[in-house]
């Protein structure tokens, strides 16, 4: 049977003696009672398997040990952190005095009256300063709000007239016509802009009389430059680089679909006609009923007294 031949749990070979017991019990020697071994008091420990720890040395703990660090290394990020610091705030003292500047003209500008205009339209690639709604007055807006229609009419006028032109041209008419096309959208645009829409904005804005006498003379071009184009007469290459109802009729004999655009040219250049003469005659009632004309007429008279006494 195996439980016959097992160890004696409580052989004095096998027992580990806790060193940390009552030394007293563990002098006192062992005794053998009932096929076991008891400990008696008074008996001294023998064969202890644990073993005393080795000693520490003296300065595993040595609190007063120092760590070496390089001050020169700290010194000179010190001094960099300093010299940062030094940058950071000079550029922003600069920022601040430029800021200051900048405020200083601006409100100068206020107190003379001159409005500093920022590039706004059109928003994906802004090229001229437009703002209706902030600077023209209320009573005004329906009007300059029409004025603006009729200078975005005249860039869609110019054009479809380079497409039809281009067209005509294509199929034979010569590359002159083209030409001229392109030479009517090239300086058209810019020059509507500077010559009748900006002067009529600024008289609008400033209510100027001498402005309101700008955009007449030159609103009064845009408008016979609208009925030749319109009419297209037989006067520069036969009429054809302009897209009007004489070159539609001539061309659509030979080439329907050159005719077809050429008369959609005739129409929009019929439409900008009609609606740059009521804007004109409507800028002129408010131009004769606010008493600008009187004010041109006496700045004239001025004028003429002192080109006379010169």
């Amino acid at each position: 049977m195996a439980g016959r031949y097992d160890k004696n749990p409580f052989d004095e070979d096998e027992v580990e003696v806790n060193p940390f017991s009552d030394p007293a019990v563990r002098s006192k020697p062992a005794s053998n009672f009932g096929g076991g071994t008891f400990f008696t008091p008074n008996a001294p420990a023998t064969n202890s398997r644990l073993s005393p720890l080795p000693p520490e040395p003296a300065d595993f703990y040595d609190r007063g040990a120092t760590i070496d660090i390089p001050l020169d290394t700290v010194g000179s990020k010190t001094q960099d952190l300093k010299k940062k610091e030094k940058e950071l705030q000079a550029k922003e003292a600069e920022l601040r005095r430029r800021e200051q500047e900048v405020k200083r003209k601006e409100d100068a500008a206020a107190r003379a009256g001159i409005v500093l205009e920022v590039k706004n339209w059109p928003p994906f690639f802004p090229l001229i300063h437009h703002d209706i709604a902030g600077e023209i007055p209320i009573h005004l807006q329906r009007l300059q709000y029409t004025a603006f229609s009729t200078f975005l009419g005249m860039v869609l006028c110019l054009f479809w007239n380079v497409i039809a032109v281009t067209a005509a041209w294509i199929k034979g008419e010569g590359v002159k016509i083209w030409l001229l096309a392109l030479i009517y959208f090239v300086s058209g645009v810019p020059g509507a802009y500077v010559l009748w829409y900006r002067p009529l904005y600024r008289a609008f804005r400033s209510e100027s009389a001498f402005k309101f006498s700008w955009f007449f003379l030159f609103y009064l071009i845009h408008i016979g430059f609208c009925i030749l184009a319109a009419v297209a007469p037989p006067i520069v290459f036969k009429g054809k680089s302009l897209a009007g109802i004489l070159a539609a009729v001539d061309v659509i004999g030979r080439h329907v679909l050159v005719g077809i655009f050429y008369f959609v040219g005739f129409g929009l250049f019929c439409v900008e006609t009609l609606v740059s003469l009521w804007v004109i005659q409507q800028v002129y009632m408010y131009f004769r009923g606010s008493g600008k004309e009187a004010e041109m007429k006496r700045e004239a008279a001025r004028g003429a007294m002192r080109a006379a006494l010169s």
